[in-house]
């Protein structure tokens, strides 16, 4: 067994084993696709559901077995921070792609140090509580993009509680928690309108508060309330007894996390520009092992895809999308008029295949999308009106009318869906490079070898296992 070191690919930006630049600028170009696809695409583990796992095997009483976790940025960055909390983490032998299973022995959590939460929302709004019940000082601190996120909501909660946390009064990164070790807890309300992260990240840490907790939301809007019903679910594997008496409120009973052995899901919403490349190029795109059930926002794609003209079915335990002759083959495809309020995460990947439609599309119920790792909405008009487009920001959401897009340079802005989405477009616009392919290492380090050849057939080598994320 070997203690926990990230040794994920080393970044090979053209998925083809080389690593010199191919423009002045060093852009990635993306491939177009020149003939129906009938891939197969296996993915890593969910970054939501590893990273809640990870902290609650940091938490627990005895030690947890993490089998297919994703070994990406988010993940990594979430490890380094428990290690750094007096959680231990080693590698155990496995025969999967992405990486090897990983064991988790917690340990009494400690202080006196400090967390690099890059552009992780779910290390820099899960771990704040969890470093109130460690003895000492915290500081959290990350990427220069990560500063812009909201985190007030997080910082107001934590005071509310009786947690010391100094923020010099900006409501955002970097801050300092003084724990003491332990919360009283008791009832809490806060607005969570932002980021369903904020309730998750009480959540996870609440059965280790003195009085457990009764958290109320009070704002209008809750986006992505999936993601609670994931950490709900992660919470009462462990037996922690928590339950939701009415829309907006849940109750979380003080007592024990359980240690256990757990088989992490694949991303689906890193499924989402795969199986939309089936309705651009045609053919059929499968992804294995994909779950009957789960909390997941990425199943929505199932029901999503067909709006465009895509056909969806299960075989055995695959989902599979086929496009029929697709976009590149001649089909149009039709404006659509969607609603993401369920599943956010979803929207960059839809809205370049509206960005590719013969008809209108409106996208709404998104607005909290501002938040993410950049301001999405933003970023996407202004990249899709760049090419050509014609979309314009709403309240809520995206406006697209149908445009002929050109090549040119995609800006990631540091945001891995941006980057993947860029890449859908070029599937059928010559000559889109992105500018920093590099940042789908968040939540998917292998996405270029991936899209090139499990996608596209296209010759590409075997990534080097040297580090590429810290």
């Amino acid at each position: 067994m070997q203690v926990f070191r990230y040794s994920g690919p080393e970044f090979d930006p053209y998925g083809d084993g080389t690593t010199e630049r191919r423009s002045a600028e060093g852009t990635w170009p993306a491939p177009v696709a020149t003939r129906p696809l009938s891939a197969v695409v296996a993915l890593p583990g969910s970054k939501s559901l590893t990273n809640r796992e990870l902290v609650l095997s940091a938490l627990a009483d005895a030690p947890s077995i993490l089998r297919t976790p994703l070994h990406s940025r988010d993940s990594a960055l979430m490890i380094e921070a428990l290690s750094a909390l007096g959680c231990r983490v080693a590698e155990l032998p496995s025969d999967n792609r992405f990486g090897a299973d990983l064991e988790l022995t917690p340990g009494e959590l400690t202080g006196s140090t400090s967390i690099d939460t890059g552009l992780a929302g779910t290390v820099m709004r899960f771990l704040p509580p969890i470093a109130a019940l460690a003895t000492g000082p915290v500081a959290f601190d990350g990427d220069a993009g990560a500063r812009r996120r909201p985190m007030r909501t997080t910082i107001d909660s934590l005071r509310a509680l009786g947690v010391d946390v100094e923020d010099d009064g900006r409501g955002t990164l970097p801050f300092r928690v003084y724990g003491t070790g332990r919360v009283r807890g008791g009832e809490l309300s806060i607005d969570a309108s932002a980021s369903s992260q904020f309730v998750s990240g009480l959540l996870l840490a609440a059965a280790r508060f003195d009085e457990g907790l009764v958290l109320r939301h009070t704002g209008e809007t809750l986006p992505s309330l999936p993601h609670i019903e994931m950490t709900i679910d992660a919470l009462r594997a462990r037996g922690v007894s928590v339950h939701s008496p009415e829309v907006g409120v849940w109750v979380v009973e003080p007592g024990p996390i359980a240690g256990r052995e757990v088989r992490i899901e694949p991303d689906l919403s890193n499924a989402a520009p795969f199986l939309a490349a089936a309705v651009v190029a045609g053919g059929t795109v499968e992804v294995p092992h994909w779950p009957a059930e789960t909390t997941q926002v990425g199943a929505d794609l199932a029901r999503l895809l067909p709006a465009f003209g895509a056909r969806v079915e299960t075989r055995g335990d695959s989902l599979v999308v086929d496009g029929g002759e697709g976009l590149v083959g001649g089909r149009e495809l039709p404006g659509v008029d969607l609603d993401l309020s369920h599943g956010g995460e979803l929207a960059p990947a839809l809205v370049a295949l509206a960005a590719l439609a013969s008809g209108p599309s409106r996208i709404t119920g998104i607005a909290h999308l501002r938040g993410h790792e950049t301001d999405r909405l933003a970023a996407l008009a202004t990249e899709l009106n760049r090419l050509g487009g014609r979309v314009t920001e709403l309240d809520d959401g995206l406006a697209l009318e149908p445009a002929p897009l050109h090549g040119g340079v995609w800006s990631s802005y540091e945001d891995h869906r941006m980057a993947t989405a860029g890449a859908i477009v070029g599937l059928a616009v010559e000559d889109v490079e992105i500018d920093d392919i590099g940042t789908t290492s968040k939540t998917l380090p292998e996405f270029p070898e991936l899209w090139r050849r499990d996608l596209l057939g296209l010759d590409a080598a075997p990534l080097d296992p040297l580090s590429l994320l810290l």
